[in-house]
């Protein structure tokens, strides 16, 4: 029996499953090797790994998607093995063969496994042969009405890149063009296919585990239906739901796809199920998930442990153990989901969650990391197992809840929401859960109070004010706060923008008090820490301060202010029309002849920007003329950069030059 006992382990990725993966490394005694681009010097998965490589460059292309100087990376640096983890190049088949071919252990699944499922459209070829249940394909050439809504997917990617729906067939060809040029600057290759659309699916996958000794597991299934942009955002094991019937179906036909092309490790075989309880095979993923400590919980496993074992060439007990309780998982994100999920960036001044029996966290980031614009905008993994579904909703609800995000924006408080809404709670899950709710779950929260926030961000202020050596007051031309008076504090809220003005004296001796802020007392102030009864209840406001930012966090709520200036600076105000870029990117494309002069309807989409493996379009604001274009295809913007500027009103006609 062949035998390849690891001792050093390079990660061929970056973030949290590189940190990840370390951790089981270090409880198998294995030393581990990180690699890193510039943009990562200083990133957590460096810290942690025992020996680091740099990787020269910051774009992945330049550096996590080199295949050539990873692998000399696990030479120079003594690796006898590669773990890819999962992107970047972890499905890639040439790099499986060239870390094979430099007599390195590769962690991951047979190469020929690798090709037969790097193309959707040949996966599908061959899962039909193995009796898998599939959805019937449709040519684009010949779709007719009676084929809508039809979904448009690239060959040879995931994530959402190149996905389309088509509703209406006048759409379809121009359609078939954004998704081939998506794909191709994705992957690589532009080959994109149709298939019907089911309307309210659900994602349901399986994951598998397999040796080289024919034992094959199905562990259980999940449920990943609750996606933005077809990227998944919370997932849960079991998938809720399901009669056994069902599951023993979708158990079956993983392992038939698994046993089709002679699988080896940890593979997921993906699932769409038809409101009416029909599994159509979308995909396999011939590598571990971002999902994967779900089914860890559940089962008591170390998914990445036995990826090691099976590349040693060790074997799985003929069954697995048997499952237990429930578990869910939340992806929190660094993005702005009431602002089209835009992703953010900047420091990250704190990342907490609470710890307690039933949670774990996955993360790639501590507080006082900086969010970059290079890659993807996940800040972190939050997973909750309890023996119910209700129990874990809760536990990690209530996490997210109380954690501490200071920051970029997060989607933390839509996470909270949609764990707790009535359609989640009682497992009515499918794909469209965000088109229809996300208005009502990013909308203000009933039980917020942002004015009583910007209070105590305002009293702490000012006790740390008087109790450190900081500047002379401020002052707005002939006007000055005075402390015999009531002192003013502008707020605006993020990401809302809205603004909060708020009044305090400062007394002689004791504590600020509120001014003009009816049944509102104050208990206790320090720098950090203010404590308030509102309407007869204490409650408790743990402040932060960063610059002219404040995070005030309580047991139920999380806030972020910037402080204003008492008076507006002119100077600020951009020219009416403006589009800026909402984040650091790359131009990716323009509208068909977008040139200066030509006329624009409100809501046409005029720009392509590509940020953090996300593709964000920029919108005209208003009917009109562009009567300006600083943006180009392969331009680098940061945030805030003008891109062009719409003048409103009926579109100019151009004077001829004789008569002008």
């Amino acid at each position: 029996m062949r035998s390849d006992v690891i001792q050093t382990l390079l990660v061929a990725n970056r973030g949290e499953i590189a940190c990840r993966i370390f951790r089981t490394c270090r409880d198998l005694g294995i030393t581990t090797v990180a690699v890193y681009s510039d943009a990562d010097e200083g990133a957590l998965h460096v810290r942690e790994a025992d020996l680091a490589v740099r990787l020269p460059g910051a774009a992945p292309a330049d550096t996590y998607l080199r295949g050539d100087l990873v692998v000399a990376a696990a030479l120079a640096a003594g690796a006898d093995a590669v773990h890819p983890g999962y992107g970047f190049l972890s499905e890639n088949a040439a790099f499986a063969v060239a870390v094979q071919d430099a007599g390195l252990v590769w962690v991951g699944p047979p190469v020929k496994a690798i090709e037969l499922m790097a193309s959707k459209t040949r996966a599908k070829e061959l899962m039909a042969g193995a009796g898998v249940p599939l959805l019937a394909p449709v040519d684009p050439a010949t779709a007719g009405e009676d084929d809508l809504p039809l979904l448009l997917k690239a060959a040879a990617g995931g994530g959402g890149r190149g996905m389309r729906i088509v509703r209406e067939l006048g759409a379809l060809p121009g359609e078939l063009l954004a998704a081939a040029a998506e794909a191709a600057s994705a992957f690589g290759d532009g080959e994109v296919f149709a298939e019907p659309y089911v309307e309210r699916g659900r994602h349901v996958e399986v994951q598998v585990m397999a040796d080289e000794h024919d034992t094959v597991w199905a562990l259980g299934t999940r449920d990943c239906s609750l996606q933005r942009r077809h990227q998944k955002v919370i997932e849960e094991a079991p998938a809720p739901g399901l009669d056994d019937a069902l599951r023993t179906r979708l158990r079956d036909a993983a392992t038939a796809a698994a046993r089709a092309v002679g699988y080896r490790g940890a593979g997921t075989v993906e699932f769409l199920v038809s409101a009416d309880g029909r599994p159509y095979f979308l995909e396999m993923n011939t590598r571990l998930q971002v999902e994967h400590p779900v089914t860890e919980a559940v089962f008591g496993l170390d998914l990445v442990a036995l990826q090691l074992r099976v590349a040693e060439g060790g074997p799985l007990e003929s069954t697995p153990p048997s499952p237990s309780g429930h578990a869910v998982e939340a992806r929190l994100y660094a993005e702005d989901p009431a602002r089209d999920w835009q992703p953010q960036t900047g420091p990250l001044l704190a990342l907490d969650v609470p710890d307690a029996p039933g949670l774990r966290l996955d993360t790639g980031y501590t507080g006082g990391d900086t969010i970059g614009v290079h890659y993807d905008p996940m800040l972190a993994k939050v997973i909750a197992h309890a023996p119910t579904r209700t129990e874990a909703l809760r536990l990690l609800a209530r996490a997210l809840e109380r954690a501490r995000i200071h920051g970029p924006v997060t989607n933390r408080e839509l996470l909270v929401r949609s764990l707790r809404h009535p359609d989640f709670a009682a497992a009515r899950l499918d794909t469209g859960f965000y088109d229809r709710h996300l208005a009502a779950l990013t909308a203000p929260a009933a039980g917020r109070n942002p004015a009583t926030a910007a209070l105590a961000a305002a009293l702490a202020e000012a006790v740390r004010a008087t109790t450190t050596d900081g500047p002379a007051p401020t002052r707005f031309g002939a006007w000055r706060n005075v402390p015999s008076g009531p002192q003013l504090k502008r707020y605006r809220s993020e990401p809302d923008g809205a603004e909060h003005e708020v009044a305090y004296r400062t007394p002689r001796t004791g504590a600020p008090e509120p001014h003009d802020a009816p049944g509102v007392r104050v208990l206790a102030v320090t720098p950090d820490r203010v404590t308030l009864e509102v309407g007869g209840v204490a409650r408790h406001f743990t402040v932060r301060s960063d610059g002219d930012r404040a995070y005030v966090d309580t047991g139920a709520a999380s806030y972020t202010f910037t402080a204003l200036p008492r008076f507006t600076d002119p100077a600020t105000h951009t020219e009416p029309g403006s589009l800026l870029a909402p984040m650091p990117g790359t131009v990716v494309r323009l509208a068909e002849g977008l040139a200066t002069g030509a006329p624009v309807e409100a809501g046409q989409p005029l720009i392509w920007l590509e940020a953090m493996k996300m593709e964000h379009r920029i919108l005209a604001p208003a009917s009109g003329t562009l009567t300006a274009l600083h943006a180009a295809p392969g331009h680098q913007v940061e945030v805030g950069a003008l891109l062009a500027v719409v003048q409103e009103g009926p579109a100019a006609i151009p004077v001829p030059e004789e008569t002008a």
